[in-house]
């Protein structure tokens, strides 16, 4: 029988190195949605870091088979969480009213012009009603809703491969100068719920103001459908909403 010898002390050292290299290569090569999740999250704070804000919000979503567009002023203060619409179009003087804690955990809703005789309707959030023309219920609304959902998505996505990231500077949004960041997945997955996802930041206060979502086309070599789309314009961070902001009894609103 043959001896097996022990490899030297200078072999295992080689050894060590070599898999002490590997690793660092390994360590070296990050998912590319790791930068865009931490980037995404800075931004985060920086919402969080607002006590209230007033703006514009554009909506663009297909719920079912229907595309759903509208055009409403929303008031958010994040403690206790609080969200007030009022529609411009369509459904122009609709005002929708929620606040966390109150009105047992529903949702306040009228109608403008003939469709005011019906009154004040309280539903939950996830009623089927309430959710007629939406995606996702009121709880979800507001730009830190917004980003959380994205980076939780990726959070989801870094777990597997098939992920390109992008970067685009000077994205003009209106009057907006932005940044991009944009991850599609080159094939259906099970575990990507979206082909293409872009968040949009305002280079002038680095807050996310847009969220698309396009969907995998169903014929190959077609385009990739935009099944949501949401934007902040005209964001007014300079306010001091107050429990009067999100009263039922304000004498500014119908309900």
């Amino acid at each position: 029988m043959k001896c097996i010898k022990c490899p030297t002390t200078f072999t295992m050292m080689i050894l060590l190195l070599a898999g002490i290299t590997q690793a660092d290569e390994a360590d070296k090569k990050e998912h590319p949605l790791r930068p865009a999740i931490r980037y995404a999250e800075s931004c985060l704070k920086k919402v969080e870091a607002i006590p209230s804000y007033e703006a514009a919000f554009f909506k663009h979503e297909v719920v079912g088979t229907s595309l759903v567009k509208q055009k409403t002023r929303i008031k958010i203060r994040h403690k206790p969480f609080s969200v007030y619409l009022y529609f411009e179009n369509p459904h122009e003087g609709r005002e929708v009213l929620y606040v966390e804690g109150r009105n047992n955990g529903n949702l306040l809703a009228h109608e403008a012009g003939l469709l005011s005789v019906v009154g004040t309707m309280e539903l939950m959030p996830t009623d089927s009603t309430a959710m007629s023309e939406n995606r996702y219920p009121i709880t979800m609304a507001g730009i830190g809703n917004l980003v959380s959902a994205v980076i939780e998505q990726w959070q989801e996505e870094v777990k597997f491969s098939e992920s390109d990231v992008k970067y685009y500077k000077d994205a003009q949004l209106g009057k907006m100068t932005c940044r991009v960041i944009e991850c599609s997945h080159p094939q259906p997955r099970r575990q990507f719920r979206f082909q293409k996802t872009r968040l949009w930041i305002d280079d002038a206060t680095g807050l996310p103001v847009r969220v698309q979502q396009y969907g995998f086309p169903k014929v190959s070599g077609t385009k990739a459908p935009l099944v949501e789309d949401y934007t902040f314009s005209d964001i007014r961070t300079n306010v001091r909403l107050t429990d009067a902001d999100f009263d039922r009894t304000n004498a500014k609103y119908a309900f």
